[in-house]
């Protein structure tokens, strides 16, 4: 049996983040029970005013990632956050006369790869989006210190600045879609942007479970609560400000219940949250999940 050229390349592209999730997912001694996570409020934005994260360690993220050359099909372009000039890949500009909807699309790991573009962005552009794909500081060797998911949001908000002013894309009609590390952003996007729409592929509402299986990569001190509550979006859940999805393979149900929790508290704010389940494992899963992605905008305003 021939593999087609583009999957193989896809395949390792992503092989070193797909070796280490492999790893992190190794059966081992089932962790303690938590206790149910805290709901804080329904104001993430405000909450992020009055809260700094204190990293005990600073330096890059702890994945490396390929070079930072636009894979085919997207070019390369810099977006500023707070003050750093970061790597971005965006679908060719549009026609400003013409309208479409766009996606900001945030990449699982703590790096980018090609195979992200193919695996995540190329599905949104082959049905009609515009995409941007940003790297996040400290990433690929770029700027700024790794601070597991706190200080990257800013970089997701301003990232999907830079993707509103790209010629074509409709201003009102801007989406959020991640996967795995990228998924979690996308929820705390979801808390504290502005977006039409929201879909978190393989994410982690609640951190600590996040953390449990990567504490290596843990830069703050995570016995302080609040440092992993303003980092789940789970805590936040009655404060989601667009419709949100949350999908993951029928393989992967280590943040099940948080799901679950995460989209119970929502509606009982009478906020739009779905929980989806579809085939396969944490990669595998991924383009299950990116249908029902594409099938959630366009029930939440793609095509209005």
């Amino acid at each position: 049996m021939l593999l087609d050229r583009r999957a193989v390349i896809a395949m390792l592209a992503m092989a070193p983040i797909t070796a280490r999730l492999a790893r992190a997912q190794t059966p081992g001694p089932a962790p303690a029970p938590l206790p149910e996570p805290r709901l804080l409020g329904s104001d993430y934005r405000t909450a992020r005013e009055g809260f700094r994260t204190k990293l005990l360690r600073r330096g890059p993220a702890p994945d490396e990632g390929d070079p930072l050359n636009a894979p085919p099909g997207a070019e390369a372009l810099r977006y500023s956050s707070a003050g750093r000039e970061l790597v971005a890949w965006a679908s060719p500009p549009g026609d400003a006369s013409s309208l479409r909807p766009s996606v900001l699309v945030l990449h699982g790991g703590n790096a980018i790869w090609h195979g992200h573009w193919q695996d995540l962005a190329a599905p949104f552009v082959a049905a009609g989006y515009h995409a941007l794909m940003p790297t996040m500081r400290g990433e690929n060797g770029q700027p700024g210190d790794f601070s597991a998911f706190y200080d990257e949001t800013d970089d997701v908000l301003a990232a999907a600045q830079a993707l509103r002013a790209r010629p074509g894309v409709d201003p009102e009609r801007v989406f959020v879609c991640g996967h795995s590390v990228g998924g979690t952003l996308t929820l705390l996007a979801a808390l504290a942007g502005d977006f039409r729409g929201a879909a978190a592929l393989s994410p982690s509402p609640d951190t600590r479970i996040f953390f449990q299986r990567f504490a290596d990569d843990v830069p703050f001190d995570i016995a302080d609560p609040r440092e992993v509550e303003m980092r789940s979006a789970v805590c936040f859940a009655s404060g989601f400000r667009c419709p949100v999805l949350m999908a993951h393979g029928d393989r992967e149900t280590r943040s099940s219940g948080a799901i679950d929790l995460t989209v119970a508290r929502a509606r009982a704010a009478n906020l739009v949250a779905e929980h989806r389940v579809v085939p396969g494992d944490h990669m595998g899963s991924i383009p299950a999940g990116i249908r029902e992605a594409l099938g959630f905008f366009r029930a939440n305003g793609a095509t209005g």
